[in-house]
Parts: C-alpha cells; sequence; structure tokens
C-alpha cells in the first residue's frame, strides 16, 4: 500500500474519531485543545486540524469562540486553539446511521 493511500484511508478513521470524541458531550461545546489532549495518541495535531475543518465544511460540527461565544463559519478565520466544537443536526444523523458520508468512515 503507498504512504498517500494510507494518509486518504487514516483521514477517513479520524473524521469518525473526531466526530464520536465531539459526540461524547453531546449538548455541550468541547474545547479542541481538549479534543487534542484526548486524541494525542491517536491522531496528530495537524490531522485533528484537518478533521475539524472538513466537519465543519461539510456542516457536522459547529465551531465557536471559546471565549466570547461567537459562531466561526470558516476555520480559517480563526485559531485552532481558540474554538470549542458540538455536533450539528446533521453530525447526529450521521452518527445515527441516517446519512452518509465518504469522507467518514462509519
Amino acid at each position: 500500500m503507498d504512504m498517500e493511500r494510507v494518509r486518504r484511508e487514516k483521514f477517513l478513521d479520524n473524521n469518525s474519531r473526531v466526530l464520536r470524541a465531539i459526540n461524547t458531550l453531546r449538548i455541550q461545546y468541547v474545547k479542541i485543545r481538549e479534543l487534542e489532549y484526548a486524541l494525542g495518541a491517536e491522531i496528530t495535531p495537524s490531522e485533528i486540524a484537518d478533521s475539524v475543518n472538513y466537519l465543519n465544511e461539510g456542516g457536522y460540527i459547529k465551531l465557536r469562540d471559546v471565549e466570547f461565544h461567537k459562531e466561526v463559519a470558516d476555520l480559517a478565520d480563526a485559531d485552532l486553539h481558540l474554538l470549542e466544537a458540538k455536533l450539528s443536526a446533521k453530525g447526529i444523523a450521521f452518527l445515527n446511521g441516517k446519512i452518509s458520508d465518504p469522507c467518514i468512515r462509519r
């Protein structure tokens, strides 16, 4: 298996891990720093950033500023470590098997 394919496959797994980790607190927001700490043994910080970006762009999670609780539409407009995330309705639907996504491993 070539390295590019390994990277692509890991991306699918990482997206699933990040989504499930955010789901652990259900209706509460999870700080991205805490997410990195919790998943640090499995996923690098740059991989977490890639997954958070994908999940946000795909509408699976909502991001907001930790201090002011202002929603952030685009990860490029904020410091990842000053954000927190929670599942959107689409993220909940995915985890409940109601929708699928080719970039998130079920």
